[in-house]
């Protein structure tokens, strides 16, 4: 190696032989929970670190390895195709994955123009996080890619400000809820080009059937947002009836066995069956569906109209008023992961029953308080606001309960504020392990935190929950 590589190698050897000489010692076999956490973040860092290295060095070797270089280029002359073969073979790693190391590595790596003027990476926020070791490769590829996607469309400086909170907020997130924050980010910054998306994805719904021999049917298929949130909304809410029940049922020879899987197919026969028995399926609204939308864009899109302080109410008489066609903002539907447009939330309020999350802040249901026991529907609607649905692992709405943060039999009140959705699985487990649970702020705009056992976590440092813990916030 020339110039001051030399260093640089004589580094990488050592912090090789002390990683190594850690890995021979290393025995993690009965750790104290608070030790395995604490080996769990040290790895991590170290990956992270390693990534981000190893991501300008792929840099380098894409651009020694370019095209016009033919037999010349660094990864031909290594008898290799591409670099990204080149890497795979030094690494280990899937082909693919080489190839996101370089994509990462060309967009961090510092830029020359063309009078070989130094200038900043092409995405500076993504560069300095993976440094710091607070990005990981997976995180900021995705990132990456929605940006460089929609930056002709949204323009460089909206997605670099997104890029500056999609940093800030991706750090720590598994891939299930950063998918979930690009899917907004995108939303965000390209709200014109949903609606073309929306129609290609209508237009490629299906479902097919292919019957076995045995007599056995297996289904295939693909539906777009529109069309996938009342079978969501449907098979979801089903399910959970039935795993509550299977919950509080005493009798070993009574309670349900069957797999969620099962349950799932079982609903949709019994959807079925009930279809072909009611005359008046074609017409009647089939399925409660909760859209979340900013006030502004559902009045345009839907047509609601404020009725005074406190309520609203949602009226449809067929296109309102100078919106057809109307595509501006974006909403959210329980159960969908994809933000959809005001357009479709248009068309689905006139075969849906829709419940809009723009609600008046002095409705009476929200804070019904001691009285009653039960979460009204509308209090756990707006518990979904808050919370997104599981507010600690983030499953949907549908498989959640309304739970009370102090035991309402010892004397917590039902309402928003000692209210949490929380799956079963979940439940259980914060009641058992010795979590605890606070939220900070009042009603919908409150933030669970989740507060774990000292014997988990000495020093107990909290964890949001909740929609807050992916959401964008301006």
């Amino acid at each position: 190696m020339e110039r001051m590589f030399p260093a640089i190698d004589e580094d990488l050897r050592e912090a090789c032989e002390a990683l190594e000489r850690v890995c021979d010692r290393l025995e993690p076999g009965g750790a104290a929970p608070g030790e395995l956490s604490s080996l769990l973040a040290r790895f991590g860092e170290v990956k992270r670190r390693a990534d981000a290295g190893f991501a300008a060095v792929a840099a380098e070797v894409s651009r020694q390895s370019r095209r016009e270089l033919g037999k010349d280029g660094f990864a031909r002359r290594q008898g290799f195709s591409s670099p990204a073969a080149l890497i795979s073979a030094e690494t280990g790693a899937a082909t693919a994955e080489a190839a996101r190391l370089i994509q990462v590595g060309e967009a961090i790596a510092p830029r020359a123009n063309l009078v070989g003027e130094t200038l900043p990476a092409k995405h500076p926020h993504v560069a300095a996080a993976m440094r710091a070791g607070l990005l990981g490769m997976a995180s900021a590829g995705a990132i990456i890619s929605l940006l460089d996607r929609v930056v002709v469309r949204a323009g460089t400086a909206a997605c670099e400000r997104m890029e500056e909170m999609l940093v800030e907020h991706a750090q720590g997130l598994t891939s299930d809820a950063l998918r979930k924050l690009l899917l907004e980010a995108e939303a965000r910054l390209d709200p014109d080009g949903a609606a073309p998306r929306e129609g290609a994805a209508h237009a490629a719904r299906r479902l097919t059937f292919r019957r076995d021999r045995d007599g056995g049917v297996s289904f295939s298929g693909w539906l777009d947002a529109e069309s996938a949130a009342p079978v969501l909304t449907a098979i979801d809410s089903s399910v959970t009836g039935i795993l509550r029940r299977r919950e509080q049922c005493a009798d070993e020879a009574m309670r349900d066995d069957r797999s969620v899987v099962q349950m799932q197919a079982d609903v949709l026969v019994d959807l079925a069956r009930h279809g072909l028995g009611c005359e008046q399926v074609p017409t009647r609204p089939t399925s409660t569906v909760v859209v979340r939308m900013a006030l502004d864009d559902l009045l345009a899109a839907t047509g609601v109209r404020p009725l005074g302080e406190g309520a609203a109410e949602v009226h449809v008489p067929g296109e309102p008023d100078g919106v057809a066609g109307c595509a501006v903002g974006f909403a959210t539907i329980d159960g969908v992961e994809q933000p959809v447009t005001a357009g479709m939330v248009r068309r689905m309020a006139a075969d849906a029953d829709i419940i809009p999350m723009v609600l008046g802040t002095g409705s009476e249901c929200l804070d019904v308080g001691y009285r009653y026991r039960s979460f009204t529907p509308a209090q756990r609607v707006a518990l979904a606001e808050r919370d997104g649905g599981c507010a600690f692992c983030g499953a949907p709405p549908g498989h959640t309960v309304a739970h009370h943060i102090r035991w309402w039999s010892q004397g917590g009140r039902t309402d928003l504020d000692n209210g949490i959705l929380l799956c079963t699985r979940c439940h259980h487990r914060i009641h058992d392990d010795g979590w605890e649970i606070r939220i900070d702020g009042v009603g919908r705009d409150g933030i669970p935190w989740f507060i774990p056992p000292a014997w988990l976590d000495p020093l107990r440092a909290p964890r949001m929950g909740g929609r807050a813990r992916y959401a964008l916030t301006a």
